[in-house]
């Protein structure tokens, strides 16, 4: 697995001269906060002074869950497949349409693994590894070849966003039942107990919550596996979920700014990490949402989310929401003077 993948860390010797840039803009040192780290990410990542951004997009995978079955979530399994009809209608109504639109993001819906035969006349990326995953209840989610097969979809698809100009990307889900699987690879990755990982998902009572946590129990001790992070991923994961990984891990190879999302999209950047650890380098963490647990595994993460809205949709809408503080992080450090050029005295 770490040879599928070739990602490298940052180079650091231009770090100083980031940090100088950014220090003798006409402000007091630091106060322009986290635009600050951002725009010494992002430079970073590119490996230059001048950073850019160009052309946004946002990759929805869409996939369904065998776990579903047990009553683990609310929502029935067609909403999936009505959703990703939705995202992909013509007037594009959905709640991440109208956020694309706002911000200038692309958007691309790509069936990982729904149940469901999509319309053909929609531009739904067809790269279905199956109608669902299994119930990991009894067993493993997928197999081996098929975690492979969407790790190799999801590279394939920010392959072709990178021949189309983008350097930067947020990742969205879409899949009944895929906050189940997030919260054991949450638990499994972090050591947080189970009961701190589980949560509402699309809004079950407490009832509801306590059923989903007996389910997601009873097959984390039923599991068989050897204990890997790759074998974790493939027994618990979604199609989608491990399509959004492969997807990380071939932005980071490429050098691009990955915008992460929700609960979901977080649990698969902890999950991206265990294969390769540099990926979250070139993370940008978009929100801290309503779910239960999310500010849990960002804090594991050490990562420090842009904003907080109360937001737990997924679809990719809270990455997308933070992209104008990114874009303003960029235009600091490309726009604002520094203290010579402007004839001002530097107090500091």
């Amino acid at each position: 697995m770490r040879g599928y993948f070739h990602i490298e860390k940052p180079g650091e010797a231009i770090r100083p001269a980031l940090q100088e840039k950014i220090d003798n803009l006409t402000k007091p040192k630091g106060s322009l906060g986290r635009l600050e780290e951002i725009a010494l990410q992002i430079g970073l990542i590119q490996q230059t002074l001048t950073p850019t951004l160009r052309h946004p997009q946002n990759i929805i995978f869409a996939g369904d869950h065998g776990i579903v079955e047990e009553g683990v979530s609310i929502a029935p399994k067609e909403v999936t497949w009505q959703q990703v009809c939705h995202f992909t209608h013509p007037q594009g109504t959905g709640g991440v349409n109208f956020l694309c639109r706002q911000h200038g993001f692309a958007l691309k819906v790509v069936d990982a693994g729904v149940d469901y035969d999509l319309p053909r006349d929609r531009g739904i990326i067809d790269l279905k590894v199956d109608r669902g995953t299994r119930n990991f209840l009894h067993g493993p989610a997928m197999t081996e070849d098929e975690r492979d097969q969407c790790l190799a979809g999801g590279a394939l698809v920010v392959r072709q966003c990178f021949s189309e100009g983008s350097n930067v990307l947020s990742f969205g889900e879409m899949g009944i039942g895929n906050t189940s699987p997030s919260s054991i690879w949450m638990s499994l990755f972090t050591g947080i107990p189970l009961a701190e990982c589980v949560g509402a998902g699309s809004g079950l009572d407490n009832a509801g919550i306590r059923h989903k946590l007996d389910v997601l129990q009873r097959a984390v001790d039923n599991y068989a596996g050897d204990g890997s992070p790759r074998d974790i991923i493939r027994w618990f994961g979604g199609y989608e979920m491990v399509m959004a990984i492969g997807a990380m891990l071939q932005a980071a190879e490429l050098r691009m700014v990955i915008l992460v999302d929700g609960f979901i999209m977080t649990n698969c950047m902890l999950a991206a990490s265990k294969l390769y650890p540099e990926v979250l380098d070139y993370a940008v963490f978009g929100h801290c949402g309503d779910e239960s647990g999310h500010k849990r595994v960002l804090d594991f993460l050490r990562a420090k989310p842009l904003l907080n809205l109360g937001l737990r949709l997924g679809e990719g809408t809270g990455a997308i929401c933070a992209y104008p503080v990114v874009e303003s992080a960029v235009r600091m450090i490309n726009e604002m003077d520094d203290f010579r050029s402007a004839e001002i005295t530097k107090y500091f």
